[in-house]
């Protein structure tokens, strides 16, 4: 026993003989607040973290603020789940909007990407200490060395959801149901190389969320009479030749909006009648115009829990809805990770963006671009057989981003092996990532089939 606690026991001994038989009540103390830290990888030059904050109150709170200090050397990159500000080496971070209020027992969390060796220090939870103390990480931390010459040390590799409909690696385009400057086709007379083929697009109704499908006028005219029965007996001839077809819900003039519970059962009523009648394999989401994820969440739950595990859902982000895992688009991929399929962010009529170095602003049009910025989405959270690489199948298909299949090629081969990478190698390599989408079959066969016939023959290549 030690002396401390014989001293104590003592004391109360003698206040016992003194005051007769009396209850000693110690000072109660109601636990407050806690943020708790985990490093959840480290690759040598960098780490990812997450904090935990857990209200362990009585009384609701309805905002936090964790404060920490990182080492000198040390920086922020990404970060998902709150609002960042630094002074110095002084990271401050605030909840978003959904995630500040927290009942007794609730909690919230955030995380982030960072350079260099340590882990944070001087911790703070709405000014007072954090109190919860470190934790270690629940799965072994990544030892992929740093991402310079040799190569990084590829990582098991790691593979779609078992049931899923589609190869380790697929190409995907997007058919027109529409007129304009390139080649219109019948769906069944898409080129054998794609894998996956979207269908753009449903159109909103006078319904909030609900949609609607049918073969545009203009089209059916061009194609010398095309009906919406001979398309979906073309979606079945695609079967027969092992093929997926998807419905793309929004595009560039979309205005389909889920912002509510109902809105968001007229989504999954509506996409789900579509699915029935023509025989869809599942939904693109392409809403260029914002979305709110909680209820395109909900909706896309709901189609799934009435289609099956087979559904595949994807995704088609403009490049700056996903340059944060706190905007809309990309906290929407990482809500339903557990059953989405793959995201096609459009690497083009994008301009410069940051990639998951945080440190500079890639050109579109390179394979920095296209690395660092997949990067991005694959150090917040997608698996690399979430992710794959949007681009324009060439002249006409796009006011810029425009680029030569073979960089395409280049930059899978960076992402998946850290080989022919440009001056951005990413800190580990992903022999998983899904493959490519371009925008569009129709404009990919006006240019002779260039994308698919470079591209898809270089997937059988990939680890």
């Amino acid at each position: 026993m030690k002396r401390s606690r014989v001293l104590l026991l003592s004391m109360v001994a003698t206040l016992v003989a003194t005051l007769g038989a009396v209850w000693v009540a110690m000072p109660a103390f109601a636990a407050g607040p806690t943020a708790t830290f985990v490093k959840t990888s480290d690759w040598g030059s960098g780490w990812e973290g997450k904090y935990t904050i857990t209200n362990g109150g009585t009384t609701a709170i309805s905002s936090w603020s964790v404060a920490f200090d990182l080492p000198a050397g040390s920086r922020v990159g990404t970060f998902w789940d709150a609002l960042m500000t630094s002074s110095g080496q002084r990271f401050t971070f605030t909840n978003r909007s959904w995630n500040g209020s927290l009942a007794p027992g609730a909690s919230a969390s955030f995380g982030f990407n960072a350079t260099g060796a340590g882990s944070p220090s001087n911790c703070t939870l709405n000014g007072a200490a954090c109190g919860g103390g470190t934790t270690p990480p629940t799965t072994p931390p990544a030892t992929t060395a740093p991402p310079i010459t040799p190569p990084p040390t590829t990582n098991p590799p790691t593979s779609p959801p078992p049931n899923s409909p589609l190869p380790r690696h697929f190409l995907t385009g997007y058919w027109h149901n529409f007129n304009n400057a390139a080649v219109e086709l019948r769906l069944r007379d898409v080129p054998a190389e794609y894998d996956l083929i979207a269908v753009a697009f449903a159109e909103a109704t006078s319904t909030p969320g609900a949609v609607t499908f049918g073969i545009d006028p203009g089209l059916a005219t061009a194609l010398g009479g095309y009906t919406n029965a001979n398309f979906a007996a073309d979606v079945q001839t695609l079967h027969s030749r092992g093929k997926k077809v998807i419905l793309s819900v929004g595009g560039e003039t979309g205005r389909v909006a889920v912002n509510d519970s109902a809105s968001a059962t007229n989504f999954s009523n509506t996409v789900f009648n579509l699915i029935q009648q023509y025989g869809f394999d599942g939904v693109d989401i392409d809403l260029e115009n914002g979305l709110n994820p909680t209820y395109m969440g909900q909706a896309l739950r709901s189609l799934r829990n009435r289609v099956g595990a087979n559904l595949i859902i994807t995704m088609a982000p403009q490049t700056i809805d996903m340059q944060s895992p706190s905007v809309s688009y990309f906290k929407l991929a990482l809500d339903i990770r557990d059953i989405l399929t793959v995201v096609h962010t459009q690497f083009y009529n994008s301009g410069s963006m940051l990639g998951c170095d945080q440190a500079f602003a890639y050109s579109q049009g390179t394979v920095n671009f296209m690395t660092a910025l997949a990067c991005l989405q694959l150090e917040a959270g997608l698996r690399p057989d979430q992710v794959a690489l949007g681009l324009p199948a060439g002249p006409g298909a796009a006011g810029g981003g425009v680029v030569a299949p073979a960089l395409v090629n280049q930059a899978l081969n960076c992402l998946a092996r850290g080989t022919n990478c440009g001056s951005f190698q990413p800190p580990r390599t992903y022999p998983g990532i899904r493959g490519a989408m371009t925008w569009s079959i129709n404009w990919d066969v006006s240019n002779g089939n260039n994308f698919a016939r470079t591209v898809k023959p270089h997937f059988a290549t990939l680890p």
